[in-house]
């Protein structure tokens, strides 16, 4: 005879777990407040849950066991009720954006930031001197004040690349107590920066990413009241940024070396902030300036210049005929594309002329520039600020997207081997900008080096491989000695795509 089971009697006894939050606790229920909940026990070795927004018995015993729990309660009612934009901008307003070392320095001081992997910089607050003679910024203090502090700084934006930056002058800043050796030969009221342009200038890349930008960054909030040092000052460099420097500064740029008299200021930067690849972060800088403010800086500093240019040329208007809303509307609206065409060397486009051919079909009115060391900015800025795409194969030239105007078209041909610094130096910051980037990787088909290495090869197969044997291997195989027939049918749809996002914006452009 089977024996009954004895019945368990039922537990009906309550528990209740009340945690206690760490700090670090109570900020995620902010950022996710829907996984904020209240579990509880009836001893049945089930476990429910009870939701913030469910009105269970329970939770009026909970409110008067913890009123840290209430809190986080109605935190979690009051967030499941915004939408995902206000959460976010709590989100914000939540984060703590620490300031940067010095940025409380005390007059009568040097303070060096060395922090970055990027740039050291140095600040230099009181009776600030300048001696070229022995390559020192010096600052004046009286015996009983001054520490004898001595730092030294290479002011360029390499700082992670040995070889290169030994090229760049040396600066020694010393506190000294005795100022009868160094008197006032000229004196300023407003602040100095002083930077180098050795290093990498004379690439287009290097002169934007690790100068020109750079500078703006650490200098635009003095509003042009800021003078400039230069280390290894080039009178070409002057000319060929001469407008640009002018819109961040109003005082003519001083050569360090040269210039052997003692200028004297109350505050002087040595060196120059960057935040990355030819952008600006708005969370770092001051007011919130982006690669946006910038670029308008850009326009403000090519105008005159462009107008000028125009004005010889016999155009009257800063906008081309081309550009202005059409009345009949039988005339067809043709999107200006600009291809950035790369002579000699490497790189090259082998099939150029029907590329040309292809997009003029399409319905895009082509022009081909070839840009050189000599090309004046400024008609490089007039005829892409006035362009609705760029076409171009990865190179330096590339930084010229920074003239296109936002919500404009890029398209980078991205040969062999080249992947990581396309898409790092160039997509990446463009679409920052607010360009509509459409990268175009090349088959191996499409390269030269399809034609010199069996199909099986790396080279062709594998080149994250071949750029792990380093920079020289890559440069050698990929940068210098490859060159590009694009499948044009393939590379026909990025045309029609650009050219229909384009027509399609003017026509709601010109409907409004």
């Amino acid at each position: 005879m089977a024996q009954k089971q004895k019945q368990q009697p039922q537990n009906n006894h309550q528990r209740i777990y009340v945690l206690q939050l760490r700090k670090a606790e109570s900020i995620h229920c902010l950022k996710e407040p829907h996984h904020l909940m209240c579990y509880y026990d009836y001893g049945t070795g089930r476990t429910n849950r009870l939701h913030p927004k469910h009105h269970h018995p329970l939770r009026r015993l909970f409110f008067l066991l913890s009123s840290l729990c209430f809190s986080l309660l109605f935190l979690s009612l009051l967030f499941y009720s915004l939408g995902t934009e206000q959460i976010l901008q709590v989100e914000r307003n939540l984060q703590v954006v620490p300031k940067p070392p010095c940025s409380s320095m005390q007059n009568n001081s040097i303070c060096c930031d060395r922090t970055s992997i990027r740039t050291d910089i140095c600040f230099m607050r009181g009776d600030v001197r300048t001696n070229s003679r022995s390559s020192s910024i010096l600052l004046v203090s009286s015996p009983a004040t001054s520490n004898i502090t001595e730092e030294k700084i290479r002011p360029y934006t390499r700082k992670w690349e040995a070889n290169v930056m030994s090229t760049i002058d040396e600066l020694r800043l010393r506190q000294v107590a005795d100022s009868r050796f160094h008197k006032c030969d000229v004196t300023h009221d407003v602040p100095a920066v002083v930077f180098s342009t050795g290093g990498y200038t004379g690439n287009v890349y290097h002169e934007f990413n690790d100068g020109i930008l750079p500078l703006y960054i650490t200098s635009q909030h003095f509003n042009r009241k800021v003078v400039f040092l230069i280390l290894e000052y080039h009178d070409w460099w002057i000319t060929k940024y001469g407008d640009v420097v002018s819109r961040l500064s109003k005082y003519k740029p001083i050569d360090f070396t040269s210039d052997k008299r003692t200028h004297c200021f109350k505050e002087v930067i040595v060196g120059v902030r960057i935040h990355d690849e030819l952008t600006a972060d708005p969370k770092k800088m001051i007011k919130g300036k982006t690669i946006r403010d910038f670029r308008r800086m850009l326009d403000d500093a090519y105008k005159g210049r462009i107008k000028y240019i125009e004005r010889i040329d016999g155009r009257r208007s800063l906008v081309p005929v081309q550009y202005l809303p059409t009345s009949s509307t039988s005339e067809v609206y043709r999107p200006k594309l600009v291809f950035l065409s790369r002579s000699g060397g490497s790189r090259m486009i082998e099939n150029e002329a029907e590329l040309v051919a292809m997009a003029k079909a399409i319905g895009f009115q082509v022009q081909v520039l070839k840009p050189d060391r000599t090309t004046e900015l400024c008609k490089i800025y007039r005829e892409l600020n006035y362009s609705d795409a760029m076409i171009g194969v990865h190179g330096a030239a590339m930084t010229h997207f920074l003239f296109m105007r936002p919500g404009k078209v890029f398209i980078q041909i991205i040969p062999l081997g080249t992947d990581w610094a396309a898409e790092t130096y160039y997509g990446q910051p463009a679409t920052k900008l607010g360009l509509w980037y459409m990268p175009y990787k090349i088959q191996a088909k499409e390269s030269s080096l399809y034609r010199e290495y069996p199909k099986g090869d790396p080279v062709l197969t594998d080149p994250e491989s071949v750029g792990k044997r380093g920079w020289e291997v890559t440069k050698k195989v990929y940068l210098d000695r490859q060159n590009v027939r694009l499948d044009l049918w393939r590379f026909r749809k990025r045309l029609v795509r650009a050219h229909a996002y384009l027509v399609a914006k003017k026509r709601n452009q010109n409907a409004q």
